[in-house]
């Protein structure tokens, strides 16, 4: 019997010591398909900011500290010319938006009119780090959309073409990471390239196989700065035909569930998600560090604005 408390007593400080219910959260729409290129780079001299965005789920609070995306940059462009990545991330029309506004077919299931504050990372403020690497020196998408992006009933331009490049693929650090509730969101990169485009490359629709199935996936999304605050549908409304083909966006997300942290909004939000965080992970300073924070003054000040 004492052999039998002392093992018990030994199995019950192990438990105590061990983080509870850490869950590491990755999401990936798989590789490039090879059916589009979508414009997706901020505005310079002479270009309208264009922004594709796609979306993804989260089913519980989620810290997301790093993101991968795929595209194609023209040929013999070097990697240095890549000069800056922005990210941004928005709520399902209609969270953060007016009423439609009649210039498009449909908001339905379209990304809201504005980005939430708090989740945007910008590499020219500091707030993300960003690698480009090399897929692939040569690689050809069968259509594209670049110009193409009118209010109706001019929007159905099916694409202006193919087009040949180099496939790229740009891992992000978020710095701070991006915390998010359990939602349903569009992500949106845009990336600077000097001298040439970034066309954001389609993913599989349905998600399959390396790629992260999810009920309730939806079609890719465009708009330029004419046209917003709205939204065009890429395969439904820019692309049409028949049959009717949708899109995903070729990207990942990785980062760590905080599955008991507080509610937004509610007075108790902050208190709770520290005492989550210090339970999940033993104590605050491992937190920090497990979920990509430069501080615990870093992690305080994100979950603040993210309880306000």
């Amino acid at each position: 019997m004492k052999h039998l408390l002392v093992a018990a007593t030994v199995t019950a400080g192990v438990w105590l010591a061990t983080p509870a219910w850490a869950d590491s959260f990755f999401f990936s729409t798989g590789t490039p398909d090879g059916l589009l290129g979508t414009l997706s780079q901020p505005a310079s001299t002479g270009n309208l900011e264009t922004e594709t965005a796609d979306d993804f789920i989260l089913t519980e609070t989620t810290s997301i500290a790093q993101t991968t995306i795929t595209g194609l940059i023209p040929s013999g462009t070097p990697l240095a010319n890549i000069g800056n990545v922005e990210i941004e991330v928005y709520h399902v029309f209609p969270k953060d938006s007016n009423p439609p506004s009649g210039n498009v077919t449909s908001r339905v299931n379209s990304p809201a009119d504005v980005e939430i504050d708090d989740a945007t990372r910008d590499g020219s403020l500091g707030t993300l780090d960003f690698t480009a690497s090399l897929l692939s020196p040569s690689f050809s998408v069968a259509n594209t959309v670049v110009n193409g992006i009118n209010k109706k009933p001019n929007s159905t331009t099916l694409g202006e073409g193919p087009a040949t490049g180099e496939v790229v693929q740009i891992t992000i650090t978020f710095t701070p990471p991006i915390l998010l509730p359990a939602d349903h969101y569009f992500f949106r990169p845009e990336v600077l390239v000097t001298g040439g485009d970034f066309l954001y490359l389609s993913a599989p629709k349905p998600i399959v196989s390396p790629g992260t199935p999810f009920t309730g996936d939806l079609q890719a999304w465009i708009r330029n700065s004419d046209l917003a605050p709205d939204w065009l549908r890429i395969g439904t409304d820019i692309i049409g035909g028949t049959p009717l083909h949708t899109f995903n966006e070729t990207f990942s997300l990785t980062g760590e569930t905080v599955p008991q942290a507080g509610t937004p909004g509610r007075a108790n939000c902050h208190g709770k998600s520290v005492s989550a965080l210090a339970h999940q992970f033993g104590d605050l300073d491992a937190a920090a560090s497990a979920l990509g924070f430069s501080s615990v003054e870093a992690l305080h000040a994100t979950f603040k604005a993210f309880c306000e």
